[in-house]
């Protein structure tokens, strides 16, 4: 029976190729704006790590007091070394990590090859757990190591393939700064979007492009002086100059993370927060109450306002043109069927049942839909090429046609046809055959 309703339907979209063709484009340039900005939406907003996130904690440390704070009393969103250092010797958390980003320079082992510049960062042993990264070789260093200040890294497999090639470097030695460093993991392809996990120390929202390449031991960079390549902010002008002054100051530029997996761990974690602030403040150190926070990476994430809001924006205004589309659609859908009240009254007369009238032109709806959907998939990929011309880079370059991109494409269009032709359909379904009789 639908193959004889999606015959009516092509022989009835085929007198009206006019008509028709409206309709098929108001449809497919409705989706393509609505699934254009969403692909961009999805790809800013996603949850980074949606199985852990509400577990994983930033904490922040009122170090500067109210000269410090911003309009709404907030405190600094990164730490100063003195409190990360502490907070990471007390280990209230099941895991933790203090970090910062830092540049440093490889020197390949082949002399014919240039020494070059890779993106990384300094952290604690726990941080590979606690974002559960994954390994293509080895693993990350022990505490033992963070303790002893061991002279090893974790490389990316896309440094790992340029300098060893596609094979098992653990164990080998890498020149980082002029110092030879042991290769103890190599991960698999790790790019978190955004990077979720140091936030405050890009100038892009946390979307960077490109992954990271190395990470080294947190004491043993501070110690050998590789200093930060992320932002550091002071409320006064350190007492020494370079890095080793801001290692004594109270500049916060160091990122900090903590898992904690309860409730009851996180009231604990908050407790010891505000009490490490009250010993600071009787030690003079502090001469204010405590004004911590701890929050959750979402609550993080939003706090910071990492989803750009004019992507909010673009996604409403493009769902406001699907929804005009979609009002324009059914009102040609109207007039196009009530346009054919003879042929309905003469079906009726002959004895068909108003649910055929329903399958016959909701049928014919569907195909609208599916042509609407097919060109809406076109204009998408035109789409989604484009935004690098009116946003960001680092954001553009997230956008992405995947297949579940496409069939989302395919059924919004066919759904919101549907939609529209319900009323229609239910207007020509009451159309009167012994009135339409009579009148012809």
């Amino acid at each position: 029976m639908f193959g004889y309703y999606l015959e009516l339907a092509l022989r009835s979209l085929k007198r009206s190729p006019g008509l028709t063709a409206l309709m098929v484009l108001s449809i497919g340039f409705g989706v393509a704006a609505s699934m254009t900005t969403y692909s961009v939406f999805r790809a800013v907003s996603g949850d980074p790590i949606p199985w852990k996130s509400s577990k994983l904690f930033v904490p922040q440390v009122d170090m500067w007091g109210p000269t410090g704070r911003d309009a709404t009393g907030e405190p600094p969103t990164a730490m100063d070394y003195a409190d990360a250092v502490t907070l990471m010797r007390a280990h209230r958390a099941e895991l933790q990590s203090a970090m910062y980003p830092i540049s440093p320079l490889v020197v390949p082992a082949d002399p014919g090859k240039h020494p070059f510049n890779v993106d990384g960062h300094a952290v604690y042993s726990e941080f590979f757990p606690m974002l559960d990264m994954p390994f293509k070789y080895g693993s990350g260093w022990s505490d033992h190591d963070d303790v002893q200040r061991a002279p090893v890294a974790v490389i990316s497999s896309k440094l790992n393939n340029k300098l060893f090639g596609d094979t098992n470097s653990i164990g080998k030695m890498l020149n980082i700064d002029g110092r030879d460093y042991r290769v103890v993991g190599v991960l698999n392809h790790w790019d978190p979007q955004p990077r979720f996990y140091d936030v405050v120390n890009t100038d892009s929202g946390g979307f960077v492009s490109g992954g990271e390449d190395v990470f080294l031991p947190f004491q043993g960079a501070v110690a050998v002086g590789i200093g930060t390549a992320g932002i550091s902010n002071c409320n006064e002008s350190p007492k020494e100059a370079g890095f080793e002054g801001l290692v004594h100051s109270s500049c916060s530029w160091i990122a900090y993370m903590a898992e904690l997996d309860d409730t009851a761990a996180v009231a604990r974690y908050r407790d010891y927060l505000d009490g490490y602030a009250r010993e600071q403040r009787r030690i003079g150190r502090f001469n204010w109450e405590p004004n911590n926070r701890l929050r959750d990476l979402p609550a993080w994430l939003d706090y910071l306002h990492v989803v750009p809001s004019d992507t909010k924006v673009s996604l409403l205004v493009a769902l406001g043109l699907l929804l005009g589309c979609l009002v324009n659609t059914a009102g040609l859908l109207l007039a196009k069927f009530l346009r054919r009240s003879v042929e309905i009254g003469v079906r009726r007369a002959l004895g068909a049942p108003r649910n055929a009238v329903y399958a016959q032109f909701l049928t014919e709806a569907g195909v609208v839909g599916v042509a609407g959907g097919v060109l809406g998939l076109l204009l998408t990929g035109v789409g989604v090429a484009s935004v690098k011309f009116v946003l960001p880079g680092d954001i553009a370059k997230l956008a992405r046609l995947d297949p579940s991109l496409l069939m989302l494409t395919l059924l919004v269009a066919v759904l919101s046809t549907l939609l529209s032709g319900l009323y229609p359909t239910f207007r020509a379904a009451r159309v009167q055959p012994a009135w339409q009789l009579k009148s012809n």
